[in-house]
């Protein structure tokens, strides 16, 4: 049940003695209200909107033309930068004519 073990349940069970105690059965009875009413709503939900009907009747979108390999150019030019080194580093002859 919800994927709880034994021993979940139980500390789930004990946890709502001490929380509850004697209101406990007439709080399991308001929930158990409320999950069937909830149940019986979505029901008469999905009885009004049948999915399954509406995705069958509902137009698609046209799918876009496929391209063909030859539509695709594949030489293009590098368009990497170019590399350049780096300037010199000044000299003292450089700084003496200066």
């Amino acid at each position: 049940m919800f994927g709880l073990g034994t021993s979940e349940l139980l500390i789930l069970g004990i946890v709502a003695i001490l929380l509850f105690g004697k209101n406990l059965p007439d709080v399991a009875r308001k929930f158990g209200k409320t999950y069937r009413e909830f149940r019986r709503g979505l029901s008469d939900l999905q009885s009004t909107v049948n999915l399954h009907d509406v995705m069958n009747e509902a137009p698609s979108r046209p799918s876009p033309p496929k391209k063909s390999y030859s539509d695709y150019d594949d030489y293009d030019d590098v368009s990497a930068p170019k590399f350049e080194p780096p300037p010199a580093p000044p000299s003292a002859a450089n700084q003496d004519a200066a």
